[in-house]
């Protein structure tokens, strides 16, 4: 942390989060299913012994406590560094708990106990110290940790002031100048502090509360310094971890994977699935008479393409997604209630027909006030079927208006009680209009994910998805992004996962594929 005249700015936070997975991964090349089926066998099967970041597995053993925890750890700092990669706007934030939370009463009172007991303690006769004496340690233990290490002669000075064994001393006499070492504790918070907390410090500064009060506010300000400090130090590390992302997250998974051999089984089931999936779709060879082997890429693009439907009620996320579970969810959330929207806008136009066609004004209105009363569908508490019957009245009233405006008549009862039964209905997932959308989203998924320049296809939409093609691209470009990061970081142990399912006849190499088998999955 800079002293004195080397104080750092406040970061700013306001960057979308959007952006920073796609730069953070811009380099990451796309997946393609091109030539899938020219893949050889020998890519998965040939023993290729580079032990640089390689996948490895190990034999089932039985953890201690320790090691649980120290996966635990590894997982922790696996999840921190990659948010602190992949989202330029990541940064820590002061601890605040809900207001009617049981851990915050808890804290709440364990902190008023401390301060009534130094109250208590500061107001007897004579005074005791034993409390302030702890405080003043703390603070200066704090205060330290703010220090650059060439910080020599400021590091002497606080040591000297806040002599604990001096202060001791005076206090065994009564002598101790509390006020005083809060003013010096104030005016050196003031040298240490980012420029965002000034005027924190010229609060406390100017502050007339008693000793004890000062003394909360004094730590609650440091509590502030702390995480200016640690947001600091993201900003700093951030370009670092950039550079060598692929490698540290790799070798952080490598270790997970080496203290828990287990900690791949749902990545293995999810991409079985995949594969027998696709494999179900695969004509069988009428010259040989077997079933044609697909090939890695599209295994993976199927798989990768699972992503965008998880169902977390029926399994977890598998693990190699983990770090990135709340980006997945939001883009599952959003594509969710874009495909509702078009669903709705769907059955309008094909429902009325001629009459608000070529009305771009029109679609605009229909489309916000639909997005806006689906807003929030993927909470639990959302009643999706009340939505959709207030949203057909309201979508009936502005046809309506539209219709009468232009001299057309307004619709009769029975079409609109034709158009909301038709809007309700697609909360059924047999809906034909709602597998008509599902359907084309997931092909404009795919034909992204098979493209080795994905960019140039986003704005190329299915036919009937016009409605929504903005949020698509925008959606695309996120999901794309982040499928071609995981796919760098993880493809050496998806490389191994699918040689083990497609050839387990075949004797499993004794380390796993690294170059040519790496290669297949990670690069075109």
């Amino acid at each position: 942390m800079p002293l004195n005249d080397e104080r750092p700015a406040c970061p700013s936070t306001g960057e979308d989060q959007g952006s920073d997975v796609e730069s953070s991964s811009e380099r990451c090349d796309s997946m393609t299913s091109t030539s899938d089926l020219d893949c050889s066998r020998e890519s998965f099967t040939s023993d290729c012994s580079s032990k640089h970041c390689t996948p490895s597995s190990s034999p089932p053993k039985t953890l201690t406590l320790d090691e649980v925890m120290e996966s635990a750890r590894d997982l922790s700092n696996l999840s921190l560094a990659h948010e602190i990669t992949v989202n330029r706007s990541f940064h820590l934030q002061p601890n605040s708990l809900p207001q009617d939370s049981l851990w915050k009463v808890v804290r709440d009172n364990v902190h008023k106990a401390f301060w009534d007991i130094l109250e208590s303690e500061l107001n007897d006769d004579p005074p005791e110290y034993g409390q302030a004496i702890r405080l003043l340690e703390e603070i200066r233990e704090i205060l330290l940790l703010f220090l650059n290490p060439g910080a020599n002669r400021m590091r002497t000075q606080i040591l000297e002031v806040l002599d604990m064994d001096l202060i001791r001393q005076q206090a065994d006499n009564d002598a101790v100048d509390i006020q005083g070492l809060a003013s010096y504790i104030i005016t050196t918070m003031g040298k240490l502090c980012a420029p965002v907390r000034d005027e924190e410090i010229k609060k406390l500064r100017e502050s007339t509360d008693n000793i004890v009060t000062l003394f909360r506010e004094i730590f609650r300000v440091l509590d502030l310094m702390q995480v200016d400090l640690a947001n600091f130090t993201i900003d700093r590390l951030r370009p670092v971890l950039q550079g060598q992302s692929v490698e540290y997250e790799r070798a952080k998974f490598q270790r997970i994977l080496d203290k828990t051999p287990s900690a791949l089984d749902h990545t293995t089931s999810w991409i079985k699935s995949a594969l027998e999936e696709l494999s179900a779709t695969i004509p069988t060879e009428q010259t040989k008479g077997q079933r044609a082997v697909p090939g890695p890429f599209q295994v993976l693009n199927v798989a990768f393409l699972g992503i965008l439907t998880w169902d977390y009620d029926k399994s977890p996320l598998p693990e190699t997604w983990v770090t990135d579970e709340a980006r997945v969810r939001e883009i599952q959330w959003q594509l969710r209630q874009c495909q509702a929207v078009n669903e709705v806008l769907l059955i309008v136009y094909s429902t009325i027909g001629g009459p608000i066609q070529g009305l771009p004004s029109l679609s605009d209105r229909l489309k916000r006030m639909t997005s806006v009363l689906l807003d929030g569908m993927h909470r639990p508490d959302f009643n999706a079927e009340e939505a959709l019957e207030g949203m057909s009245a309201q979508i009936c009233c502005e046809l309506n208006k539209s219709l009468t405006e232009r001299g057309y008549p307004a619709l009769t009862p029975a079409l609109q009680a034709t158009l909301r039964g038709q809007i309700c209905s697609i909360t059924q997932k047999d809906n034909p209009i709602r597998t008509l959308v599902e359907d084309r989203v997931q092909q404009y998924f795919m034909a992204l994910l098979c493209d080795p320049k994905p960019q140039a296809k986003l704005e190329q939409v299915p036919a009937g998805l016009n409605a929504i093609k903005p949020e698509l691209a925008v959606m695309g470009a996120k999901f794309t992004s982040l499928v071609n990061y995981n796919k760098t970081v993880y493809g050496p142990f998806y490389a191994d996962i699918i040689r083990k399912l497609m050839f387990s006849s075949s004797p499993p190499a004794s380390n796993p594929p690294q170059d040519t088998a790496r290669d297949s999955v990670t690069t075109n």
